[in-house]
């Protein structure tokens, strides 16, 4: 199976793909800041990223299946909604009414037709983008036609109410002028980068053009950022923010690679948010999985960028074939580096002391990433994702690490190590089964742990599933977890590769 191929799959609204140095972001208006919110409306740091849809303080999870069958269409694609809770999300069809949907171009009401090859759920992202408290659901989907341009790409947003999601206020996002396989919606993200609005903007990528930004105005969502081309087209891509120099701004990092590029190495560009919108501040090593949060508690969110093995000097780890994850703490001027001092990410692998595991070719050690506080000691914690682990003599059976935050940064003391082997864990590590593949850490039950998400799309034959770990003092239990698939949920299960997309 192709770690690559994996990888391109895992677009977790939270992925870009352009050249940095190419993304010319225009000025998104210019307006005093107001204060910022913590949660919606107007997210800025990374843990302001809820997905709380019906505003009833339980965070819930979106989805992806874009490859899965929608009224017999291949790779229409369709996204589940699952609603957090005292008891956390609903895993199965027999929770109360609401408590699950299953979403798609067929649903009622919902823009669009499902077609062969839309790729529905490519791309998953969350953020109160009218700022009425409700935070709603950006759903990309890459492969959409627009009348005769192939591929061109669209994105579907579902507006949060009390009530949850529904497809009653919906709108629809295209490119200005529609590209063949231009594929808009490859990424998405939601936040508040800008003075304009008390509430978060949107950004989509694409991949001729690269991004787009939108603000919510008399109803209408509105393009008022566009940047120049990068004359490339561009692959596997990542999204995330966070306020990384806490100016009480969202910050974009654009990461993923171009086939110009060493594909192994990745890139990722820093863009600063400020009155006036986003700026391109300077390019970063590693890319080709990212995510963002206060790991050593100092009020700065950090940069957390994963590489799929050791390409040169910056790394710092010559002999960590299966990958890398470096971390950059935020500082006043930005992810810049150990501490937030320097240029170089403090580099982990599967040898660095305290790890489990030994670091092998093709594990894809880094592949997903997600930062959230598993334990509620107030530090963000990181949990790695490796599709191409092998376990127990399986190939690529796939496995999941924690890695704990602290006072003075991420540290291998506690770092735990989970496959499908082990005890309390469903189910059983076979070979391709990819587990890890995607990685979320959300607190669905409102107690102030995370929980782990853990997806692996080719279990089944390629069905896909997902296992829910929960969190305690102590970090992640393998006691108690669950797994479900999209049948379970409402879904066609069939080749679905259920899972492969997991909104960050």
């Amino acid at each position: 199976m192709s770690i690559a191929a994996r990888t391109t799959r895992r677009t977790a609204g939270s992925a870009a793909v352009a050249a940095a140095s190419f993304l010319l972001l225009a000025g998104a208006g210019i307006l005093a800041a107001p204060t910022a919110f913590a949660g919606v409306p107007g997210g800025t740091s990374a843990a302001d990223r809820n997905s709380d849809f019906n505003g009833d303080g339980y965070n819930d999870l979106l989805t992806g299946a874009p490859e899965g069958a929608v009224d017999g269409k291949e790779g229409a694609g369709f996204v589940t909604v699952q609603y957090g809770a005292p008891n956390g999300i609903g895993t199965n069809t027999t929770v109360p009414k609401g408590r699950v949907q299953v979403v798609s171009q067929s649903t009622k009401n919902v823009p669009g037709t499902s077609e062969r090859g839309d790729r529905f759920g490519q791309a998953l992202a969350t953020g109160d983008l009218d700022g009425d408290g409700f935070d709603d659901a950006v759903i990309g989907a890459p492969g959409e036609d627009e009348g005769t341009v192939e591929d061109a790409g669209r994105v579907t947003v579902l507006y949060g109410s009390k009530e949850g999601l529904g497809a009653e206020r919906t709108a629809s996002v295209a490119a200005a002028e529609p590209t063949a396989g231009a594929r808009f919606g490859l990424a998405v993200a939601a936040a508040r980068f800008s003075g304009d609005i008390d509430a978060d903007q949107l950004v989509v990528l694409d991949q001729k053009v690269g991004l787009h930004v939108f603000t919510y105005h008399a109803g209408v969502l509105r393009q008022v950022g566009t940047p120049h081309s990068t004359g490339h087209t561009l692959q596997a891509a990542y999204l995330t923010t966070g306020d990384y120099d806490r100016d009480g701004f969202a910050d974009l990092v654009v990461s993923g690679y171009s086939p110009d590029d060493d594909y192994a190495k990745g890139w990722s560009a820093y863009y600063a948010g400020g009155t006036e919108g986003l700026s391109y501040r300077r390019d970063l090593h590693g890319g080709l999985g990212t995510a963002s949060g206060d790991i050593n508690g100092d009020g700065y969110d950090d940069l957390v960028v994963g590489q799929l093995s050791a390409v040169d000097e910056t790394t710092g780890d010559a002999d960590a074939p299966g990958g890398l994850v470096g971390v950059y703490y935020g500082g006043q001027d930005g992810p810049a580096g150990t501490q937030g001092s320097g240029t170089a990410p403090q580099w982990w692998s599967q040898n660095s002391p305290g790890v489990p595991g030994a670091a092998e070719q093709d594990d894809a050690w880094g592949n997903d990433l997600s930062v959230a506080d598993v334990d509620g000691d107030g530090y963000a914690d990181v949990a790695v994702g490796a599709p191409g682990e092998d376990a127990d003599g399986e190939a690529a059976a796939g496995a999941v690490w924690l890695l704990r935050g602290s006072g003075t940064g991420l540290t291998g003391t506690g770092a735990q190590y989970f496959d499908q082997n082990t005890p309390g864990i469903p189910g059983t590590a076979e070979a391709g089964d990819a587990w890890g593949a995607q990685v979320r850490l959300v607190d669905t039950d409102g107690d102030g742990r995370a929980e782990l998400v853990a997806a692996a799309p080719d279990e089944n034959a390629g069905d896909g599933a997902v296992w829910l770990l929960p969190a305690s003092r102590d970090g992640l239990l393998a006691d108690g977890s669950r797994s479900y698939g999209a049948a379970t949920l409402g879904g066609n299960a069939h080749g679905a590769h259920f899972g492969s997309v997991i909104d960050e």
